[in-house]
């Protein structure tokens, strides 16, 4: 099926399928009753370094993605069962940061599409 990106501030749609929340913390102002979130690995979310140092600008977005990659080989095996799943369901990555193009659910999701 396929790999959504949603911001956590959006309603839930009937067609976003299995939501997963990527980020360490959870969103300010979004209510857990309202977000419909159906899992949080948060061990796979981007160090509160590698967060930080983007975030702050000290990282660009190329350095921030390489790191960010390198991290995630490190949970190859937890994030294989969420891959398989993208296969047959759609899957959709839940993110706070403001930015739809340059965030960790975007480099999550190019990972995860290796691993299918």
């Amino acid at each position: 099926m396929s790999i959504e990106l949603k911001r956590a501030f959006e309603a839930p749609k009937r067609g976003d399928g299995h939501r997963v929340l990527v980020d360490r913390l959870w969103p300010r102002g979004v209510a857990k009753a309202d977000a419909r979130i159906d899992e949080w690995p948060k061990e796979v979310a981007p160090s509160d370094a590698l967060r930080k140092a983007f975030h702050d600008g000290e990282l660009g977005w190329g350095e921030f993605r390489r790191r960010y990659l390198a991290e995630l080989k490190t949970h190859r095996e937890t994030l294989r069962p969420l891959a398989e799943r993208a296969s047959s369901d759609t899957v959709t990555l839940v993110f706070a940061s403001r930015d739809p193009r340059h965030n960790n659910a975007v480099v999550l999701r190019q990972y995860l599409e290796m691993l299918r």
